[in-house]
């Protein structure tokens, strides 16, 4: 099975490179998006395999991507991870309210982002291939 596209969706471009030299190393592909409007454009237009999903974003805050995200049929089982600076226990039962699979907080442990976004997208693949009738075991 080919590694598939992780999607990034973070205005801060020095975030966005950490984590996506935090990833290559899993040999996924990533796309970024700098923008709520833009990220869910591209969930849209790609087969992704999982979000990482910023919370202070332009145009469309990471609320309302999230809400958009679990919304819509196309885009409601894709794995999403919340990886935001905005701490808080508020936060974290906002993100687990609104559909978020994982939340983590910046700055990241790299081993850490790595692991999570290994098991969320292994847990995605054994879905898919219980629904279709293809154990993965």
């Amino acid at each position: 099975m080919n590694p598939g596209k992780i999607l990034l969706i973070e205005d801060e471009p020095s975030n966005s490179r950490l984590m996506e030299v935090t990833l290559r190393p899993l040999g996924y592909e990533t796309l970024i998006r700098a923008d709520g409007n833009s990220g869910l454009a591209a969930a849209h237009d790609e087969v992704i395999e999982l979000i990482v999903l910023d919370i202070a974003l332009p145009k469309l805050d990471g609320w309302q991507v999230l809400d958009r995200l679990r919304s819509d049929p196309q885009t409601m089982a894709i794995p999403v991870l919340v990886l935001t600076a905005h701490v808080g226990d508020e936060n974290l039962m906002k993100a687990a309210d609104g559909g978020a699979d994982v939340f983590m907080t910046k700055p990241f442990q790299p081993d850490d982002l790595r692991q999570v976004v290994r098991a969320l997208i292994q847990q995605r693949r054994e879905t898919l291939a219980q629904r279709n009738g293809n154990p993965t075991r």
